[in-house]
């Protein structure tokens, strides 16, 4: 294009330009699409026209892909061209349209053009790419100069001059200087006109992949971006977004490094669809077939949790906690501006070797967003948000901390009891009314961030002293405690039959080898990416391309803690005793969890209310009357910890509405995590199958496997069961 003369480039945009015309006026199958959407756009008072590049495929393919491949010189005709059309409209003289920036944004499908910015590449500079991240900083709004305008006291007369720079500008024109003019060309002084002068909106973002796609121990790689006009302030920190945009070198930088940057065309926020955004694995109807088949199942809920982190021996009730934290309960947001959070947070207070740093790992990897983070390694502003200096313009801006970043989703925060009393206070506010409010540097904001906690510690004295109260080892203020739904005492306690068992049951595992692995590599999560800007859609072609088999294959020297009853006692039903052994692969907990959070929030019943009510009120009595050692404080937050377990489990059942089973369920293991015991109603049942009941009483009542672990003697039904007993 460089060589040839300004009229034939002149002559070869208006030939475009007329393409482009046909294509906004071309009737889409008995409808003037685009001729709607621009009436849509004057009367909303709008600049920015989105066009679905499939349809331009398919009515010109050469400029679709003119379009992606060298957008510098397609853009410019196809705007030349919305501004003919809009200037033609019957209306237009209605609405103010010298004074406006008409543009043309896009979405559809990119195909190869669709990348991270891990994939972001010098082969891709000057293409149009779309591209998706979540948001790290943002710069403030600041006009930008286009056009100045300058008036001569001497002669009289008005000069005028454009600026160009790489960033302003997606044709191929040179550009300007940025300097204003202080004289003409004769040396007489010059008054700058600011009434007469063009200025646009600018702002610059930071763009980096999103944590869960980022490859296991390398750095997250990020982007800039630039945001003109309209699509300032469209995101802020901790958003999710897919982005079209122009990928362009400014040049510059030492040792012939060239800086790079993204113009931005057009923004999707990813944040506003169900499941927040997250890369989430497309659903197929075998998928749902499969879901909805099982819920139907009495002990479903058991069955899952049996199923999470099959590798570690034991620890059901804390299983079941982390099945509920992963469903969550339901928010509420009231017309008065009250927040109540639906989502749980669950603490884990106990001796070295219990595997709590392993759960930790396990939520890591089943969550469909999570965030890691150690005690002594974040600091209070690490983990909400910082007001940083940028380094070019000098100007203070925000940049978000891990629990930001999660938003609607979990901050797995090790290491709890090393975090310094002033980065632990930073975390009250997030917990419960899950924004994070920043008073600093002129800066005054609250960002959301609705995540849920999953914390472990270590006991003041390092091991859990059961002879001293739960206060005077959990080295925690009440006033934080009380912000945790659920808190699990993991003791390491000696008794010969279930060690030998924990032992056996390591040993298998260090002679499981995964097949046609290489020993020792790392398993690799698949996180398919849409190809699309519309965001993530299952297609109907997946359905059958993988084996979509629900449950994994039984193997002894995985899943025998699951299969096999602490006590070592046999069942009598042939069925029963297969039964434990189906495990649900990951994959599947993973889609269970997404299709039952993506159903509307089940509805509290009369039952479950009255049950819960009944619930807090005993264990407020039992606790001023008994004088029990409580794990946590009994306080107003205890009771919407019941409603969250309750309606946690009833998405499990995939049901709309919470049933008094729901409220039952959250009882046990409320009762569990405050004083370690299993309810008397439960006890019972036990002694009752114990004693030769009938082994189909024990598979309704979904708590068949704790029933099996203890024997049937009063002396040892009246001790509480340890945590880690729980198989």
């Amino acid at each position: 294009m460089s060589g040839t003369a300004p009229e034939d480039e002149q002559k070869q945009i208006s030939d475009r330009a007329l393409e482009f015309d046909n294509f906004l006026t071309h009737d889409f199958d008995g409808t003037h699409k685009y001729r709607q959407e621009i009436l849509k756009m004057l009367r909303s008072d709008q600049t920015r026209l989105i066009v679905n590049i499939d349809d331009l495929r398919d009515y010109n393919r050469e400029f679709a892909n003119g379009l992606l491949k060298q957008p510098v010189e397609y853009l410019p005709a196809f705007e030349k061209a919305l501004v003919d059309v809009i200037q033609r409209q019957p209306e237009s003289e209605k609405y103010d349209i010298e004074s406006k920036n008409y543009r043309i944004g896009f979405s559809g499908s990119f195909g190869d053009h669709h990348v991270s910015p891990r994939t972001l590449h010098a082969a891709q500079l000057g293409k149009m790419i779309s591209v998706e991240g979540i948001i790290t900083r943002c710069s403030l709004v600041r006009p930008k100069m286009l056009k100045s305008v300058h008036f001569c006291q001497k002669t009289r007369l008005f000069h005028s001059r454009v600026y160009r720079d790489a960033t302003t500008s997606t044709s191929n024109e040179p550009p300007t200087t940025s300097v204003t003019p202080q004289a003409d060309e004769s040396g007489n002084p010059l008054q700058m006109e600011f009434g007469f002068s063009v200025f646009q909106d600018h702002q610059r973002i930071s763009m980096q992949e999103m944590p869960e796609r980022a490859p296991a121990g390398q750095l997250p790689r990020s982007i800039d971006i630039i945001m003109d006009d309209d699509l300032v302030d469209k995101c802020k920190p901790g958003d999710r977004i897919q982005l079209v945009g122009i990928y362009r070198s400014i040049g510059g930088g030492a040792g012939g490094a060239f800086k790079s940057l993204i113009l931005a065309n057009n923004i999707n926020l990813l944040s506003s669809k169900i499941g927040g955004g997250i890369a989430q694995t497309p659903l197929t109807v075998n998928d749902i077939r499969n879901i909805n088949q099982f819920a139907k199942r009495t002990n479903i809920f058991q069955q899952l949790s049996q199923s999470l982190a099959p590798s570690i021996y034991g620890h059901e009730y804390i299983k079941k906690a982390i099945l509920l934290l992963l469903l969550g309960g339901a928010e509420k947001n009231l017309p008065n501006g009250t927040h109540i959070r639906g989502d749980i947070n669950l603490l884990m207070v106990g001796d070295p070797s219990t595997a709590k740093s392993q759960l930790l790992r396990f939520v890591l990897g089943t969550a469909p967003l999570a965030i890691a983070t150690t005690g002594r390694g974040s600091s209070g502003v690490g983990l909400t948000a910082a007001v940083t200096t940028d380094k070019e313009t000098g100007e203070r801006r925000l940049e978000a901390g891990a629990m930001v970043l999660a938003d609607r989703g979990v901050v797995c925060i090790d290491e709890f009891d090393k975090m310094s009393d002033v980065d632990r206070v930073a975390i009250h506010e997030v917990m419960e009314q899950q924004t994070v409010t920043i008073a600093k540097a002129g800066i005054h904001t609250s960002l959301n961030a609705r995540c849920s906690v999953v914390a472990a510690a270590n006991p003041i004295y390092g091991q859990y002293d059961i002879h001293k109260d739960p206060h005077k080892n959990i080295a925690l203020p009440d006033s934080l405690l009380s912000r945790f739904d659920l808190l699990f005492i993991v003791t390491d306690d000696v008794e010969e039959t279930r060690d030998r068992m924990i032992a056996d049951h390591v040993l298998r595992l260090h002679r499981y080898l995964p097949p046609g692995v290489e020993e020792g590599t790392p398993a690799h999560d698949n996180m398919s990416q849409p190809l699309s800007m519309d965001g993530p859609e299952a297609s109907a072609e997946d359905v059958d391309a993988v084996d979509t088999s629900p449950f994994e294959k039984f193997d002894p020297l995985l899943h025998i803690g699951v299969s096999e009853p602490v006590s070592g006692r046999t069942t009598r039903s042939k069925s029963k005793k297969q039964e434990p052994q189906q495990i649900f692969t990951i994959a599947f907990i993973k889609k269970y969890i997404q299709y039952a959070k993506s159903k509307p929030a089940p509805v509290l019943t009369k039952g479950a209310a009255d049950h819960i009510v009944q619930v807090y009120a005993t264990l407020r009595n039992e606790v001023m009357e008994g004088n029990r050692k409580k794990t946590s404080p009994l306080t107003a937050r205890t009771l919407e910890t019941l409603i969250r377990l309750a309606t946690a489990h009833a998405k499990a059942r995939l049901s709309t509405k919470v049933e008094e089973t729901d409220a039952n369920e959250a009882e046990v293991i409320m009762r569990f995590a405050l004083f370690k015991e299993v309810p008397k109603r439960e006890r019972r049942k036990k002694r009752k199958l114990n004693t030769g009941g009938a082994s189909r009483e024990e598979d309704t009542d979904g708590e068949g496997d704790e029933s099996d672990e203890e024997p049937a003697t009063p002396a040892r039904m009246s001790m509480p069961p340890q945590a880690q007993g729980q198989g």
